[in-house]
């Protein structure tokens, strides 16, 4: 199976899950899963949330991401990855000029 995100409409979110600021995404949506590739704007973040049920994988792809896992803050650069597990709290924040470009799956 392809996903063509060149094909989903991309959609402006402002304060994701209580967050601030603007996230631009464009989702694969299908029971059980969500694969979103993501801009995050500069001084933006996704509000706190816990996993409960499934966890979430971000790849970020260019720039700089900082979360919050846990109450302890990882900055995740591009080419890694930042896992939050089932049972676990997380958000992320942009905390510098340029757009974070990520891609999340959630399972």
């Amino acid at each position: 199976m392809v996903i063509d995100f060149n094909e989903i409409k991309e959609v402006a979110m402002m304060n994701f899950k209580g967050g601030i600021g603007e996230l631009d995404t464009r989702n694969y949506v299908e029971e059980g899963c969500r694969i979103m590739l993501s801009r995050l704007q500069p001084g933006a973040s996704s509000g706190e949330h816990t996993h409960v049920g499934d966890g979430e994988i971000v790849y970020v792809i260019k720039g700089e991401a900082t979360f919050c896992y846990d109450g302890v803050n990882e900055v995740v650069y591009a080419g890694q990855v930042h896992y939050c597990p089932d049972g676990h709290t997380h958000y992320m924040k942009n905390e510098t000029e340029d757009e974070v470009l990520y891609l999340a799956i959630v399972k």
